[in-house]
């Protein structure tokens, strides 16, 4: 692959445990982005979304992050200064968290959160910056974009937070871009019109995707490309229309697990987990 967007490494995570030691939540995770949609998917706990954090930055202070090459653009993430990826975090990099709710900053109205962020990456205006930003929610499909423009986070539901969540880290339009469940609290409507949006920045800008989800169906037709994540570590790598295809039980027990139109299924089979799988 010809000037990827970013390499992953051996990638690991590790937090204290109570005994002393380190325990690894992320275990030598490795994949090489291009300018596509890269789906990864796994159970609550799989890792997937502190791999995400890992390569933003955003690893919790006491956490312990380290890989064999961590590389945005041919830049070592890892060997960046706090002030260095503080100016990639937000404008070259960007990341839609997953719950709103605990991602907005609860005593900023949403617009003055939106500008914030676009001026702190551009020379603009705030005037200039104001326009962008209703010009940023009406893209997204809010509707009235000036009155959210002037509420609070509590103020809106939480599918228009998610939406204004993802306004806010696409006004800079980055050249990566981390979305975790980033259409989780949105309704199916809204959901296909943020999915053309993020599709839409990837074939027409070059953007590179990392797309965090538990809905095997979505990534299956919305991504190029899926990693299975399970008990920290990658267990299967596979293109995503052969996703059907999956060799590795892991994956085979999370797609039988799904409901099926015109089979009888109830209960809903369950996942026998293998004590191999986290080896």
């Amino acid at each position: 692959m010809s000037d990827p967007v970013l390499v992953v490494d051996d990638l690991r995570v590790s937090f204290p445990n109570r005994d002393g030691g380190w325990a690894e939540v992320v275990r030598g995770v490795s994949f090489t982005l291009g300018r596509e949609r890269l789906g990864i998917v796994g159970e609550s706990g799989s890792g997937k979304s502190q791999t995400g954090r890992a390569i933003l930055g955003l690893t919790a202070p006491e956490g312990r992050v380290t890989a064999q090459r961590l590389a945005f653009h041919g830049t070592d993430l890892l060997a960046c200064s706090p002030k260095e990826r503080r100016a990639l975090r937000g404008g070259r990099i960007a990341m839609v968290l997953q719950d709103p709710k605990f991602s907005l900053n609860p005593v900023m109205r949403i617009g003055d959160q939106i500008v914030e962020t676009l001026r702190a990456h551009t020379s603009l205006s705030r005037s200039e910056a104001r326009n962008k930003a209703l010009a940023a929610l009406e893209a997204v499909q809010i509707d009235e974009p000036e009155r959210v423009y002037r509420l609070y986070p509590h103020e809106v539901s939480g599918g228009m937070g998610q939406r204004a969540m993802i306004a806010m880290m696409l006004i800079a339009e980055p050249e990566l871009l981390i979305a975790d469940e980033p259409t989780s609290a949105l309704d199916v409507t809204v959901q296909l019109q943020v999915l053309a949006i993020l599709d839409g920045l990837v074939r027409q800008r070059g953007m590179g995707l990392v797309f965090i989800s538990h809905d095997l169906r979505l990534v299956s037709t919305f991504c190029d490309r899926i990693l299975v994540m399970y008990a920290g570590r990658v267990v299967e790598e596979l293109s995503a229309g052969d996703l059907a295809q999956a060799k590795h039980p892991y994956t085979q027990g999370l797609l039988n697990c799904l409901p099926q139109l015109g089979a009888q299924r109830h209960p809903l089979p369950t996942l026998d987990r293998q004590p191999e799988w986290a080896l």
